[in-house]
């Protein structure tokens, strides 16, 4: 094997290392909602001044999106909606996480930022070959 294609190959690999941490960690918010229904989230939501409704998205950004990146279809789009569908949790949820240190030193909002710049991340980077389409769509 070349330099070249083991590089390439470990590209790919981190790729897939990256869309599955991401997707396995945010799915198990997902499946809470899923058993235990979404009604916290309704609350929280329209404590923030939303509609209700509005709730419902979560199913796309915490289940629908983080599968699809996992199989890598549609993986760019569905990367930017896992990000964004954080980012608004985040906010709504966690603000007054981002003006502080955590207990640990660390910084209060990491985790939300982890998530949400992965998201991006994979939303740049793509799926690659470890995929379902082998990276080869366009949007994947």
């Amino acid at each position: 094997m070349s330099d070249t294609a083991l590089f390439e190959s470990l590209e790919d690999a981190g790729k897939l290392l990256l869309r599955v941490t991401l997707c396995v960690l945010l799915l198990f918010h997902g499946w809470d909602k899923v058993i235990n229904g979404i009604g916290d989230t309704v609350g929280q939501v329209q404590g923030g001044g939303f509609p209700g409704v509005m709730a419902y998205g979560v199913y796309l950004g915490e289940i629908v999106a983080p599968l699809l990146i996992l199989v890598g279809v549609w993986t760019r789009p569905a990367a930017l909606l896992y990000a964004g569908s954080v980012l608004f949790a985040s906010l709504l949820v966690h603000s007054t996480d981002f003006a502080h240190l955590a207990k640990s030193g660390g910084y209060g909002g990491e985790l939300y930022i982890f998530y949400v710049t992965g998201g991006i991340a994979v939303a740049l980077l793509g799926a690659g070959k470890y995929s379902l389409r082998g990276g080869r769509g366009a949007w994947d």
